[in-house]
C-alpha cells in the first residue's frame, strides 16, 4: 500500500481477531478481558521476549532473576515465585496452541509474532494447564501465498546493542509455503564487576523459527513449525543496595557494618550499578522446539490435532555471596545448577460452526514432562586456614497431565447468549530427590545428606458460566462466574528436607466478572470495561525461612487471598493517521488469611496486605501521528508513557522490599516508504532517566535490586527493508 493510499484510508480501528474461545472470534464479541498486543507493534518498540511485552499490559507483570528458571508471569496479581519444578506457574503461556510446562521455556527472542493475546482471569475450561490465573497466548505469523522477506538492523547505545533479524517467507511448491526468521542479538551488560573489570548484566541471543504449511485443499491444511534458540545472559543475582535490614512489622533496623566494609569499593546506594564478586554469574539457557498441527472441516465441524514436543536446557552459576572472597562470619557462596526439561503433548478440539442454536468447543487433553536437574553448592569459611565444603544434589519430576474439556454457548434469543463449560483433569506427579553433603551437619546454606521420593495424584472439575447480552449493533455486556485449577505440588529444591515431602493441596480459585465491550459508529472507537472479584484457596506461595543463617524460601500453601479491581482499554482514532491507545487498571491483590507456617523465620501478620508485584495502579498510554511526505514517504512519531503505583516485592511484608511509584517515557521517530520497502526509526528509552527496581530482594545482611535494561535514558536506530 502506497503512502498516498494509506493517507485515504478511513479514520477506523482495525478489526481484532482472537483465539480467547479457541476459534478466531472478533474481539468486541467474545466475553473474556482479552488484552491484544499487535506482533508489528512490539516489534517497532523493541519488546522482543515476554518479559518486555508484557511491560505494557497494565494487569500483567513479570517477575526477573538471574536465572531463567526462577522467572514468573502475573496476571490480576496472581503469580508463582517458586524454582521447585514440582510447582506448575499459575498464568499459562501458550505458541501456537503449544503450553509451555515451566516459565523459563518463554525466555527467548520470539519471532514473527502475529499477536499476542493476554486473557485476565482463571482460563481453566478452555485452556487448562496453568491457567488458573490467565493465559498469554502468542500467535505466529503463517507463510505468505507470495514471496516476501524483510532485513532487520537495529542498534541502541549505552549498552551497546546490537539486533539482526532476517526473515523470508512464500510459496515453495504446488499446496506447499514456508517461512523462516533467523535472529541474532548482543546486549552489553549495564553493570560493572569491580573485582573482574568486566561489565555485567548482557545477554547473548541467537535462534530461527521455520514454518511449513501444506493446504491440499478442501479447508484443510498442515503446519510444521521447528524452533531453535540459545541464550546466554550474565545477570549477577542483585546489585546491593542496602546493608541493612528492616524488620517487619515492627521496623526495627539491624545493619551489617562488615558487610559494607567486605563490598568496597562499591557503595551500597538506591542507584548502585556495580558488584564486587570474583565470580561473574552467568546463566545458559538452550530451547527446542516442533509441533505438528492439522485442522480442517469435517461434518460441519472444525478439527484440530495439535501434537509437541518441547525441550529446555538451562545452566546458572551464581555467586551468591557477592564478595570478592570469604571474610570471618561471610562464608563465600558458589552455586552452580543444570536444568533438563522435556515435554510431549497432544490436544485434539472439534468445534461446530458458527450460527447454529448451539455453538461448542469439546477436546482432549495430555501432557507429560519430565525435568531431571543437578545443583551444587561450594562453601568457603575463612581461615586460616580456609575451610572448603559442599552440597550436590540431584532430583526431579515426572507429570502426566490429561483432560477432557468442553464449553458451549447456547442463542436464547437474537440478542441473549448463555454459555457453560466444563472441564475434567487429572494430575499426576512424582519427584525424586538425593542431596550428599561434605559435612554431617548443616552447613552456610547447605542442609546436610538426604535421600526422598514421592508421589501424588488428583483429579478436578473446573468449569464456566456465564449470560451475554447484546446492548445493541456494537455495544455488548457479559457475567461470568469462572472456576480455576492448579494442581497438586511438591517443594523439591537443591536444599529439601523431610518436612517438605508432603504433598502441597492444589490450589483453586473462583472469579466473578462483569464485563461490556463497545464500538462506537464508523469504528473509531473502542471501549472494553472489565469488573471482576477471584477468590484462591490454599494459595501456593513461597515464605522465608532460616537455613544455617542463610535465608530461604519454601513453598506452602499459603491460605486465602483475593484480587479484585476495574480494567479498562480504549482505542481511538481521531484521525486516518493518528491513534490513541489507553489502558488502565486498578487491582487490589490482598491476603485474606496467611496459614503460618511452623518455625517460620519472619512474622506471619499480612492479613490483608498486598501480594507480590502487584500495584494497586497501572496505565500505559500510546499516542501516535503520521504524517505523509512528498515522494511517497512518511513520518510518523510515537510517545509510549506506562506508571505504576508502590508495588511490594516480598510477601512478608518487609519495608525495604517496596519499590515507590514510577513512570517511564519511551518515545520513537520514523520515515518510512512502503513503496521502496524501506524504515528508519530512531527510538528513545525512559526518556525522563528514571531508575528503578524490577524485583527487590533480601539476603540475611542486605537488599538487592534488579537492574532492568532501561534502567537509564538509551537512544537506538532501527533500520529495516522489507520486499
Amino acid at each position: 500500500m502506497t503512502t498516498e493510499e494509506q493517507a485515504a484510508l478511513p479514520a477506523q480501528l482495525d478489526t481484532v481477531t482472537v483465539s480467547a474461545t479457541r476459534r478466531p472470534e472478533p474481539l468486541q464479541k467474545v466475553p473474556v478481558a482479552v488484552t491484544v498486543l499487535k506482533g508489528r507493534d512490539l516489534e517497532r518498540a523493541n519488546r522482543n521476549d515476554l518479559g518486555a511485552m508484557v511491560e505494557v499490559v497494565p494487569a500483567a507483570s513479570f517477575r526477573t532473576n538471574a536465572s531463567s528458571k526462577d522467572t514468573s508471569l502475573f496476571i490480576r496479581g496472581v503469580g508463582t515465585v517458586s524454582t521447585s519444578p514440582g510447582v506448575e506457574p499459575t498464568v499459562s503461556t501458550m505458541v501456537d496452541g503449544v503450553v509451555f510446562g515451566r516459565p523459563g521455556q518463554t525466555l527467548f527472542d520470539l519471532m514473527d509474532i502475529e499477536r499476542v493475546e493476554v486473557l485476565r482471569g482463571p482460563q481453566g475450561t478452555l485452556f487448562g494447564k496453568n491457567a488458573s490465573a490467565g493465559v498469554i497466548h502468542i500467535t505466529t505469523r503463517i507463510p505468505s501465498e507470495t514471496p516476501e522477506g524483510y532485513v532487520n538492523l537495529a542498534s541502541y547505545g549505552d549498552g551497546p546493542e546490537q539486533r539482526v533479524r532476517a526473515g523470508w517467507s512464500g510459496p515453495l511448491g504446488e499446496s506447499l509455503t514456508g517461512s523462516l526468521t533467523v535472529s541474532s542479538a548482543d546486549q552489553r551488560g549495564n553493570l560493572d564487576n569491580l573485582a573482574t573489570g568486566r561489565r555485567v548484566n548482557g545477554v547473548e541471543r541467537r535462534g530461527g523459527r521455520v514454518r511449513l504449511r501444506y493446504a491440499p485443499g478442501g479447508d484443510w491444511y498442515l503446519d510444521l513449525s521447528a524452533d531453535l534458540a540459545r541464550n546466554r545472559g550474565e545477570a549477577p543475582p542483585g546489585v546491593v543496595v542496602a546493608t541493612r535490614l528492616i524488620a517487619y512489622p515492627g521496623g526495627e533496623e539491624t545493619r551489617f557494618p562488615a558487610f559494607a566494609a567486605a563490598l568496597a569499593p562499591v557503595v551500597a546506594d538506591a542507584r548502585n550499578r556495580q558488584v564486587n564478586a570474583d565470580l561473574d554469574s552467568s546463566t545458559e539457557d538452550r530451547h527446542q522446539g516442533l509441533s505438528l498441527q492439522l485442522e480442517g472441516r469435517w461434518r460441519e465441524h472444525t478439527v484440530n490435532a495439535i501434537s509437541a514436543w518441547r525441550r529446555w536446557q538451562s545452566h546458572q552459576i551464581q555467586d551468591n555471596d557477592r564478595l570478592p572472597r570469604a571474610y570471618p562470619g561471610l562464608p563465600q557462596q558458589h552455586d552452580d545448577g543444570r536444568v533438563d526439561y522435556r515435554q510431549v503433548s497432544q490436544e485434539l478440539r472439534l468445534a461446530s460452526a458458527k450460527g447454529g442454536h448451539l455453538d461448542y468447543v469439546a477436546g482432549f487433553y495430555l501432557l507429560h514432562g519430565r525435568d531431571d536437574e543437578t545443583y551444587r553448592r561450594d562453601v568457603r569459611r575463612a581461615g586460616p586456614p580456609p575451610q572448603d565444603d559442599y552440597g550436590q544434589a540431584r532430583f526431579g519430576i515426572r507429570n502426566t497431565s490429561t483432560a477432557v474439556f468442553g464449553e458451549g454457548t447456547l442463542h436464547l434469543h437474537a440478542d441473549t447468549r448463555a454459555l457453560a463449560g466444563l472441564r475434567w483433569t487429572e494430575e499426576r506427579l512424582d519427584f525424586h530427590h538425593r542431596r550428599y553433603s561434605s559435612s554431617a551437619t548443616a552447613l552456610p546454606g547447605v542442609n546436610p545428606s538426604v535421600a526422598n521420593t514421592g508421589a501424588t495424584r488428583d483429579r478436578a472439575l473446573s468449569g464456566r458460566l456465564g449470560v451475554q447480552q447484546d446492548l445493541g449493533p456494537r455495544w455488548m455486556a457479559y457475567a461470568t462466574w469462572s472456576r480455576g485449577y492448579k494442581g497438586p505440588a511438591f517443594n523439591v529444591f537443591f536444599n529439601m528436607q523431610d518436612r517438605d515431602t508432603l504433598a502441597l493441596k492444589p490450589e483453586l480459585s473462583d472469579s466473578y466478572e462483569l464485563g461490556t465491550k463497545y464500538q462506537a459508529p464508523g469504528q473509531r472507537l473502542r471501549a472494553n470495561l472489565a469488573v471482576f472479584k477471584t477468590d484462591y484457596d490454599n494459595f501456593q506461595a513461597n515464605f522465608p525461612d532460616l537455613l544455617a543463617g542463610v535465608v530461604v524460601t519454601r513453598l506452602v500453601n499459603a491460605g486465602k487471598v483475593t484480587t479484585r479491581g476495574v480494567e479498562l482499554d480504549a482505542s481511538f482514532k481521531p484521525g486516518a493517521d493518528s491513534w490513541i491507545n489507553l489502558a488502565l487498571a486498578r487491582i487490589q491483590a490482598r491476603v485474606a488469611h496467611f496459614n503460618c507456617p511452623p518455625g517460620a523465620a519472619v512474622s506471619c501478620n499480612v492479613d490483608g496486605k498486598p501480594l507480590p508485584f502487584s500495584p494497586d495502579w497501572k496505565l500505559n498510554l500510546q499516542l501516535g501521528r503520521g504524517v505523509a511526505l512528498s515522494g511517497g514517504w512518511r513520518i510518523e512519531t510515537a510517545l509510549d508513557y506506562r506508571w505504576q503505583s508502590k508495588v511490594q516485592y516480598d510477601i512478608s511484608q518487609f519495608p525495604d522490599t517496596i519499590q515507590p511509584a514510577y513512570g517511564v517515557v519511551d518515545a520513537s521517530v520514523a520515515v518510512s516508504s512502503s513503496a521502496r520497502g524501506w524504515r528508519a526509526a530512531l527510538l528513545a528509552k525512559n526518556l525522563g532517566d528514571k531508575s528503578y527496581a524490577n524485583f527487590l530482594t533480601r539476603s540475611g545482611v542486605g537488599v538487592m535490586r534488579f537492574v532492568p535494561r532501561d534502567d537509564r535514558r538509551y537512544i537506538g536506530l532501527d533500520l529495516r527493508y522489507a520486499y
